[in-house]
C-alpha cells in the first residue's frame, strides 16, 4: 500500500475548499467520511501515488491521473479518468454527465456497499492502470460533431474575428464551450453565458482558464 499524503488529509478535515461550507459540519466531506475513508484504503492498496488536485483525492500513476474520490450531496464517488476504456464487466460505470466522453463513476451512500464491491474496485483499477501504461487515449468527438447553439452561432456570423478566434482554439476548448452554452435551457441564459465568455475566446483562452 503506498503512503497517505498529508495533503489529502486535510481534504478530509475541511473538505476541498471550493465553496462556502469548506470546515463547516455543512461540508460533503463530513457526510462521507466513512465512505471516502474506505475508498482511500482500497485506492492506495493499488498502489497508485496519492496526490490533491482540484482540491480533491486524486491517485496517479507516472505522474497520470487515474481516478479521483470526492463527496456530492446524494452520495460519494470514485471517478475513473479514462472509464469508457474499461470493459467494466459488472455494470458498474455511470457518465457523470450527458456529454462526458472519457470519465465513468460508481456511487455509493453506504461503506456496506464499498466492502461488498472491494474486489470489484481493485479489478477496476488493475484494468485502469493497464490502460494507462498500454497508452489507451479516448477518442473524442470532435468540435464540429457538437450542435452550435443558434445564438452562438449568430454571433459567429457577425463577428468574423470571433468566429477565426474560435476556431483557432484546441477541440477540447471549443467542445467545453459548446458544452456550456448548449446547457442552458432558455435562449436568455445561453446569451448570458455566450457574452460572459466572449472575452476568454478572443483571448485564446479555455472556459475555466481565466
Amino acid at each position: 500500500m503506498n503512503k497517505m499524503n498529508p495533503d489529502v488529509d486535510v481534504y478530509f478535515k475541511a473538505g476541498c475548499g471550493r465553496c462556502p461550507l469548506g470546515n463547516t459540519p455543512k461540508c460533503k466531506v463530513n457526510t462521507w467520511q466513512e465512505e471516502l475513508k474506505a475508498l482511500r484504503t482500497i485506492v492506495l492498496a493499488s498502489g497508485l501515488t496519492e496526490e490533491l488536485k482540484w482540491g480533491v483525492p486524486c491517485y496517479t500513476m507516472q505522474n497520470k491521473n487515474i481516478v479521483v474520490i470526492g463527496a456530492f450531496n446524494e452520495y460519494c464517488a470514485i471517478s475513473f479518468f479514462k472509464g469508457a476504456l474499461l470493459s467494466d464487466a459488472k455494470g458498474i460505470l455511470n457518465k457523470p454527465g450527458e456529454n462526458t466522453q472519457a470519465g465513468r463513476l460508481v456511487r455509493f451512500t453506504n461503506v456496506r456497499e464499498i466492502v461488498a464491491m472491494e474486489t470489484t474496485l481493485k479489478a477496476y483499477l488493475h484494468e485502469a492502470i493497464e490502460v494507462e501504461k498500454a497508452g489507451l487515449k479516448v477518442e473524442f468527438k470532435e468540435a464540429t460533431e457538437f450542435v452550435v447553439p443558434e445564438e452562438f452561432q449568430n454571433k459567429l456570423d457577425a463577428n468574423p474575428g470571433l468566429k477565426t478566434a474560435f476556431y483557432a482554439l484546441t477541440p477540447g476548448r471549443q467542445r467545453g464551450y459548446l458544452l456550456y452554452f448548449a446547457a442552458a435551457k432558455q435562449s436568455k441564459t445561453r446569451e448570458a453565458r455566450i457574452e460572459k465568455c466572449l472575452q476568454n475566446i478572443l483571448d485564446g483562452i479555455g472556459l475555466n482558464e481565466r
